[in-house]
């Protein structure tokens, strides 16, 4: 996966030395055992005393309920609403990595990764039960009619729709634009540096840490809680298994194992192909439902489904049912449901951030809260209605019965209504454990990026930590069974999301305020037109005698520089340029200066000016070989390469996207004072305004600072370097786009 590396005080030549992988990874030890200490002790209390832990988690769920059940309910509808708002803002086609990034898996594998670690084996779980038990005991209106049973099947798409997936991409933008765009840690603290600044690095910064990684724990055991339940009936409907606590503990530790082999292999080859394979035989289990069913009444249901559904939402996303108040229903769903995605909301949104850098937050917003949406409409509606017909339609009162009374028997008991039960049950409980197994790896993984200090927000933490997280999840998962099963896990999760809850405030403040730079460095670069490319000006700037003539120009456009003319053109022209206005700034009282690097892929050195502003954002004007794919027709003549070399000119966010190899010493000053005019725009721009300084506003400063530390080279090779390959060869330029293609 494409990464740029950490932007850090500058470094030493020791500093500078190729490092093995893995090898700055640092554990947090106060975040570590800060949420460890608290797994433990709820499982251990959960596993020695099952009856206290149960009167005590009871008694807290009913004081959350009560007291902060607004709080949730608003929470969801604040945070949908202001991701909407930021996509479609001028913020939202900035990317969640450089400018020049580009996303680099394909959409499929995209969606299914995304989709199989926000939704796992809880989706078929409720995918019967629910609309059922809405059909029969709905929270307002009366039961068994045709009316309940029309809106039972909206409000399990309500409760797994849209909502919940606004607060995974809130997440998944903060996380995928602070690490990706600024180089922060991979980290929620890092969203929060617009607040508190450098005291992310701190306790303030490791509490919210803690605060995500036990919602993350007690949001997966809940879901491995339901999805072992349910895969321990699927083994006694095919094989005869008893059911019960001892072969449900036997299916956690065989599942913990099978997440552990998962997650230390990594995201390309145990997660991403794990999560392909579920979508393929989660579609397959949808298109024998819909055939065997009464298809007719299951497609006119599905679009009745998504109407009511959308012409329903803005009242049901803020009914808190003051009034009438069915308090266990809204506990046993709304508020659960709520919560839920909230404990999720960190786990699946660091997952999100590490699967989309390179796309643009408009494109990550719109995806993120639609294609899951389609698959889940599609999903709910064929099984769920598929039930309802059977009940409904054919009056199989049993049928409703067997569900509301063994809810683990939902899904299998809709199965066996239909010829070839057994192979599709053996399909079934095979996607569940995938399901199962996806959303532990993932969880596995993500927290131990929590727990761990990570320079490079591509890398993920040890895999020993991996580990312990899995096995620990488990444990938790084990405990919370032995206490009171799923309804046990459900008021967990309502206890546990509300601190967290309120943390999501917290990242879109600090969200906000750091797209507001970004807002202001758009206005920069329209107010920079106003100036003359140094390319376009150079007959009035340069001597008559250095002048270029159109022919000249003409040759330029159609090079193709190989490597030996990019080293020899760097030292001859670009170097001398640089150290020449970094020399001028000195001389003006400016702190500045000209680093060297060498591009680990290419061998190729590239050059870096750097003016340091204390208390501002380092101005940065960086040159930098970009291997690009020379054109087909100039393939057949004396062009022997296929590849050439661009230099482009970076900034901090990534590439300006042009070109300057042939460009004069006098054409590189000038264009690196356009993008330093531009920066003292941005600058400008991020301040207060004439009226606010003449209604009495005091001045600031500092407003463009997002990272706390120095800036020091930057090594940008791995945005182009084909990680497909084993080689290492570099990829054809800034502009393609591997995955899509």
């Amino acid at each position: 996966m494409s990464v740029s590396s950490h932007i850090s005080a500058p470094p030493s030549e020791e500093a500078q030395k190729p490092q093995a992988k893995g090898s700055h990874l640092k554990t947090n030890w106060r975040v570590f055992s800060g949420a460890a200490l608290g797994v433990l002790l709820v499982s251990l209390w959960g596993i020695i005393s099952p009856t206290s832990a149960e009167t005590a988690l009871g008694a807290v769920v009913g004081w959350v309920s009560s007291s902060f059940g607004w709080f949730y309910v608003l929470t969801a509808t604040v945070v949908l609403v202001f991701i909407i708002v930021v996509a479609f803002t001028k913020q939202g086609n900035t990317r969640l990595g450089p400018d020049h990034s580009r996303p680099q898996y394909s959409l499929f594998s995209w969606t299914a990764m995304l989709f199989a670690a926000g939704i796992g084996v809880d989706l078929m779980f409720y995918s019967v039960l629910e609309p059922v038990t809405q059909y029969y005991a709905p929270p307002q209106g009366e039961g068994e009619s045709a009316e309940a049973a029309r809106q039972a099947v909206v409000w399990t798409l309500f409760h797994y729709g849209i909502t919940g997936w606004g607060m995974y991409a809130l997440m998944g933008m903060a996380f995928g634009f602070f690490a990706f765009r600024y180089n922060l840690p991979l980290s929620i603290r890092s969203a929060l540096y617009p607040i508190i600044g450098k005291r992310i690095k701190g306790g303030m910064g490791d509490a919210v840490d803690v605060a995500a990684l036990l919602g993350t724990v007690f949001g997966v055991a809940t879901s491995l809680g339901i999805g072992v339940v349910q895969i321990n009936y699927g083994l006694q409907f095919l094989f005869g298994w008893e059911q019960g606590t001892a072969v449900q503990i036997g299916l956690i530790v065989v599942s913990v194992t099978l997440a552990i082999a998962s997650a230390v292999s990594g995201v390309d080859k145990g997660i991403r192909r794990l999560s392909e394979l579920n979508i393929y035989l989660a579609v397959a289990l949808m298109i024998y439902v819909l055939v065997m069913g009464k298809t007719e009444t299951i497609m006119n249901a599905i679009i009745m489904n998504l109407g009511d559904y959308l012409s329903r939402f803005p009242g049901m996303t803020m009914d808190t049912m003051a009034y009438d108040h069915p308090t266990e229903w809204m506990n046993g769903w709304t508020l659960f449901f709520w919560a839920w995605w909230v404990a999720w909301s960190p786990f699946v949104g660091l997952f999100l951030a590490r699967i989309s850098r390179g796309r643009t937050i408009r494109e990550f917003v719109i995806g993120t809260l639609t294609i899951p949406f389609i698959f889940i409409l599609l999903w709910i509606s064929v099984f769920g209605n598929a039930a309802l017909e059977i009940i409904y339609e054919q009056g199989n009162s049993a049928f409703g019965e067997v569900i509301m009374n063994e809810p683990e028997q939902a899904f299998y008991s809709l199965l066996a209504q239909y010829p070839g039960a057994v192979p599709a049950a053996a399909v079934a409980t095979f996607t569940g454990l995938l399901f199962y197994v996806t959303s532990a790896d993932s969880g596995a993984l993500v927290m131990s990026n929590f727990a761990s200090r990570i320079d490079d927000p591509n890398e993920d933490g040890p895999k020993w930590m991996r580990v312990f997280w899995a096995v620990a999840t488990g444990l938790l998962t084990i405990a919370m069974l032995l206490v009171g099963g799923i309804a046990t896990l459900q008021a967990a999760t309502i206890v546990f999301g509300l601190p967290f809850a309120l943390v999501l405030y917290l990242v879109m403040f600090g969200l906000w305020k750091a797209l507001r730079l970004e807002r202001h460095q758009i206005d920069s670069r329209a107010a920079a037109l106003a100036g003359i490319r140094a390319s376009n000006r150079a007959m009035s700037i340069e001597p008559a005698t250095n002048q270029r003539n159109w022919r000249q120009r003409l040759a330029r456009s159609v090079s193709y520089p190989d490597a030996r003319d990019i080293q020899r053109y760097m030292d001859s022209t670009v170097e001398p340029a640089l150290k020449e206005v970094s020399t001028a700034l000195c001389e003006a009282g400016v702190n500045a200066e000209v680093k060297k690097g060498q591009d680990d892929v290419t061998q190729l050195p590239y050059l870096m000016l750097t003016e340091h502003m204390d208390g501002e954002q380092d101005f940065i004007y960086q040159v930098y070989p970009v291997a690009s794919q020379t054109p087909k027709y100039l393939l057949t003549t004396d062009q022997d390469e296929d590849l050439y070399f661009r230099l482009e000119p970076f900034a901090m966010t990534g590439s300006r996207g042009y070109d300057i190899f042939g460009y004069t010493k006098e054409q590189i000053i000038h264009d690196v004072l356009d993008n330093h005019e531009r920066h003292l725009e941005f600058i400008r721009l991020s301040g207060v305004t004439p009226v606010e300084l003449a209604n009495g506003v005091a001045p600031v400063t500092g407003a463009t600072q997002i990272i706390g530390t120095d800036t020091g080279l930057i090594d940008w090779s791995q945005d182009f370097r084909d990680e497909d390959t084993s080689t290492g060869s570099v990829a054809l330029g800034t502009s393609s786009d591997k995955g899509d293609k």
